[in-house]
């Protein structure tokens, strides 16, 4: 039975590997794919997609040593003709067009066809304009530019954030078990529930029924490999543990599954329920986010709870090689002292707290207190589109010699307001009224007012660069006054109406889902201990490790690294995968102490409890560490903010909360821990 279950899994989930190389195709990296669901700019930009040819611009920035000629405006205009005959071109290339502010600049704007690959067209365009550095330099930017660089970044995602991920898991699975081959069956077993995640993923966007991203297949890819690996941990610890009890392979990994199975399952039921909760979220982005992690966890959970257990099965001791562990026979009726003697590390750890519970947890609460009160200087307010890259790209070189050429707001998007056509007289007027607002017009390129199926579109200009707080803030006065014109039923949207929204949709799912997801941990957390008091008391410690990574956080980010700035949704996704992955910890550590209690009483369960989890729940706190920490090798800001902010949480968990300050806690409240169920008292053997 065991080989054919592992069978199945090598040649079925095996087979469908190809999936993760073609999840690609499925993506959606447009903006579409980030908007707030129902926001106003979301309303606009759908009803503005019927005034406009469907095409994406691309803005070709000429810079020159200097002034630009006849001669080199003249070598512009003929780039434009050759552009023009590339198939994907969709239009008029317009141009050349010179700098007013600064005469050493022009540019050359694109029309892109929708409906031809955006980064290939960019791609083209960019090895077509390659002078081998000759004057004057040309940058592709713009939209299509900004989109095709965007994607580049993704590109990683299947080769080196994968590589980086499972050579991160495989030397620390090295360094834990002392063996080479143990670590092997462990990552397969990873890798195979990639695959079938991969595969359940590319049906599901294919058919439309979810949306995938690149952030959220990196995020997927760091998700399974992580989880998958930290529930090995877990199994592979009490198989060890059985091995030593039984000198069958097949009873010691039935052993092994009964008591850590519940453990595992309550673990990633948590994980699931906890990403579902994003669905609840204003952000298209947070919404696709979900149900792939939901998908790649209920995968790892079938891999670890079937896969895994079979190849340990028909390897039995020699998985372990040259480390075996021995049968000894016997029970687990050790006595207290022996089991901490045994285990040298965190038995003198469970020692020193045991003899003064109190001191340690206030302690321990205190020092995460201090980092708490450090959230105050958090703040997730987003960043310009040219801030979101870690590295140089040619897009966002391209929009800073745009911006010299012509202004601050050469390169941005005219606010886009729309109405009824009846009442475009008034709503411009109103619009002319708003301070920060220049020259909004309802005139199309031809001279007629832009007017389709009764609603006009008008473009208005704004003095502040775009995305920026003055532009937000014109932005929010302007929506104010043309919402005041009388059965106009006007709207506002473009970039900076966008962020806006963005910004706006990320408080408010703040306020939504944080309790949702704490009141769904609370409901599992209960339903597994059958106890009030110890899921109040796990779930209150890991949001005062999340509020102290958080402060952190804001040191870290404002002051260490001096990022421009925090993407909105970065608290939210920090938040999600903390409590539901911080929890995952505490449950493996509270579910065996609820088995050791009823055994030996609370003082000793819990101290027998932490002694045996230690190394294998730091092991598993370490290993997610180090995927997610992997997420940074993609270089975009919020890939590499959320990295440090889940590594640093998920190791701050582990070695503080679950190892400290949890444990402290429930030796000094004592039985009462467990209300309200009863555990017996025992003396301690």
């Amino acid at each position: 039975m065991a080989a054919l279950l592992a069978l199945v899994w090598l040649v079925g989930a095996g087979s469908l590997g190809s999936f993760l190389g073609r999840l690609g195709e499925v993506q959606i990296n447009d903006s579409s794919a980030f908007l707030p669901v129902s926001a106003e700019s979301t309303k606009v930009q759908n009803i503005a997609e019927r005034f406009r040819a469907d095409t994406i611009p691309a803005v070709v920035v000429y810079e020159g040593s200097a002034d630009l000629g006849r001669a080199e405006l003249a070598a512009i205009a003929e780039d434009g003709e050759r552009i023009s005959e590339f198939d994907w071109t969709s239009g008029t290339v317009a141009g050349p067009i010179p700098g007013d502010e600064d005469p050493s600049v022009a540019q050359l704007v694109v029309p892109v066809s929708e409906d031809a690959d955006t980064e290939a067209a960019v791609n083209d365009l960019r090895s077509a304009l390659e002078h081998g550095g000759a004057q004057p330099r040309a940058y592709v930017t713009g939209p299509a530019g900004f989109a095709a660089d965007l994607s580049a970044a993704f590109a990683g995602i299947d080769t080196t954030l994968l590589a980086v991920a499972l050579g991160a898991v495989f030397a620390i699975l090295v360094a834990v078990y002392r063996s080479p081959t143990l670590p092997l069956l462990v990552i397969t077993s990873s890798v195979l529930a990639l695959a079938l995640a991969g595969a359940l993923i590319y049906a599901a966007a294919d058919a439309g029924w979810l949306t995938l991203n690149g952030q959220s297949q990196g995020i997927l890819f760091i998700l399974v490999v992580g989880a998958c690996t930290d529930y090995a941990l877990l199994l592979v610890a009490r198989y060890r543990e059985a091995l030593s009890l039984y000198r069958r392979p097949t009873r010691a990994i039935g052993a092994a599954l009964r008591g850590s199975a519940g453990a595992i399952a309550a673990s990633g039921v948590t994980v699931i329920l906890g990403v579902l909760c994003l669905l609840a979220s204003e952000l298209s982005s947070n919404r696709s986010l979900g149900p792939v992690a939901a998908v790649g966890i209920a995968c790892a959970l079938a891999s670890a709870l079937t896969f895994l257990p079979a190849v340990l099965l028909l390897t039995g001791r020699a998985a372990f090689w040259p480390v075996r562990p021995r049968y000894r026979g016997g029970t687990d009726s050790d006595s207290t002292g022996d089991v901490l003697a045994r285990h040298r590390m965190w038995g003198g750890v469970a020692a020193v707290l045991g003899r003064r519970p109190r001191t340690w947890w206030v302690g321990t609460a205190a020092v995460l207190a201090l980092g708490a009160v450090f959230t105050v200087q958090f703040e997730a307010e987003g960043t310009a589109q040219s801030e979101v890259f870690r590295t140089e790209v040619e897009a966002v070189e391209g929009r800073q010699v745009l911006q010299r050429g012509f202004g601050e707001t050469a390169s941005a998007e005219p606010a886009l307001i729309t109405a009824d056509a009846e009442d475009r007289t008034e709503v411009v007027e109103a619009a002319e009224g708003v301070e920060g607002v220049v020259g909004p017009q309802a005139v199309a390129p031809n001279g007629e007012p832009m007017v389709v199926d009764g609603t006009v579109l008008i473009e208005a200009d704004l003095a502040a660069p775009a995305e920026s707080e003055r532009a937000l803030d014109t932005l929010d006065d302007l929506r104010g006054t043309v919402h005041g014109v009388q059965g106009a039923d006007a709207l506002v949207g473009g970039s900076s109406a966008t962020k806006l929204d963005t910004l706006e949709s990320a408080e408010r799912d703040l306020v939504v889902i944080v309790p949702l997801v704490l009141a769904v941990v609370l409901a599992v957390l209960i339903a597994l201990l059958r106890s009030i008091v110890a899921p109040i008391l796990l779930v209150s410690t890991t949001v005062l490790s999340f509020a102290a990574t958080l402060g952190v956080g804001a040191l870290v980010f404002d002051h260490l690294l001096a990022f421009p700035g925090v993407d909105p949704a970065v608290p939210l996704y920090a938040f999600v995968f903390l409590i539901a992955l911080g929890v995952d910890y505490n449950i493996f550590l509270m579910t065996r102490a609820r088995e050791e209690v009823l055994r030996h009483g609370n003082h000793a369960g819990m101290l027998r409890a932490l002694t045996v989890t230690g190394g294998v729940i730091t092991s598993a706190g370490v290993v997610l560490a180090a995927t997610f920490a992997a997420l940074a090798v993609i270089p975009l800001l919020f890939l590499v903010q959320l990295a440090f902010l889940v590594a640093f949480g998920v190791l701050l968990d582990t070695l503080v909360v679950r190892s400290i300050l949890l444990p402290a806690l429930a030796l000094d409240i004592g039985a009462r821990t467990w209300w309200p169920a009863r555990t017996p008292r025992f003396a301690d053997g």
